[in-house]
């Protein structure tokens, strides 16, 4: 693979030189969004119980390829910033997360929801699958890994144009809003620290952190793994 240019040889060769390159245990995940139900590419069958977002990351990271729609998605804030609902009006004005005790105001809630990034709620269907599975092109990639791997991704990304990586995260709807939403709505990679949500419900371990990719770059980060010494 050349260092100048971000051309890829498949989506099975991407994930392995992740997985080579990082010391991945597990594989990084394929988002992809659907409009309508009938887009769902052939074979891909509906996850047949309701879980959360963060839940369904990590099955597909385990090897697990499916496709949810809102009603399989069990919390619903974070099926909200992925945009597949408007958000429920308690997490909108953060009165939910303040009676969580998360925040000790409802106007440090309210502020925080306003930041966190969202998807706007067009999406009939989210498909979930491991990275080198898949034979379409993906929205978002989403990468479980430890602070060293994220190192390493990090690295890879500045490789070429330089600059500096966001982490921008809250705390709160970390695998949905912070590694999802934000890469899709904002072109860029993001890294955060996960959540109580995340961490409780998805087995996010205490050693892990979550980077979220725009699928459209992944060529480039991987060609600069490549040439990375």
């Amino acid at each position: 693979m050349a260092e100048s240019t971000c051309e890829v040889e498949g989506y099975d060769m991407i994930s392995k030189e992740l997985k080579e390159r990082l010391g991945l245990d597990k594989s990084p995940v394929a988002i992809k969004f659907v409009l309508r139900e009938e887009d769902i590419p052939e074979g891909i069958e509906k996850i047949d119980e309701n879980i959360r977002h963060c839940e369904m990351v990590q099955r597909a990271a385990q090897g697990a390829m499916f496709y949810a729609t809102n009603d399989e998605q069990m919390c619903k804030g974070g099926a909200s910033a992925i945009g597949l609902m408007e958000a429920p009006e308690k997490i909108k004005t953060g009165e939910f997360y303040q009676s969580l005790g998360r925040f000790s105001s409802l106007g440090a809630a309210k502020r925080t929801l306003e930041e966190i990034p969202k998807i706007d709620p067009m999406m009939k269907a989210v498909i979930y699958a491991p990275l080198e599975d898949i034979k379409y092109s993906p929205d978002v990639i989403v990468i479980i890994c430890t602070p060293v791997q994220a190192m390493k991704l990090a690295q890879a990304m500045v490789y070429t144009r330089g600059g500096k990586v966001e982490a921008s995260f809250s705390g709160i709807q970390s695998i949905c809003a912070d590694a999802v939403a934000g890469p899709f709505t904002k072109n860029t990679a993001n890294i955060t620290m996960g959540c109580s949500g995340s961490r409780g419900y998805a087995d996010i371990k205490e050693d892990e952190v979550i980077v979220g990719m725009n699928g459209e770059n992944i060529g480039c980060v991987v060609n600069a793994l490549v040439s990375m010494k």
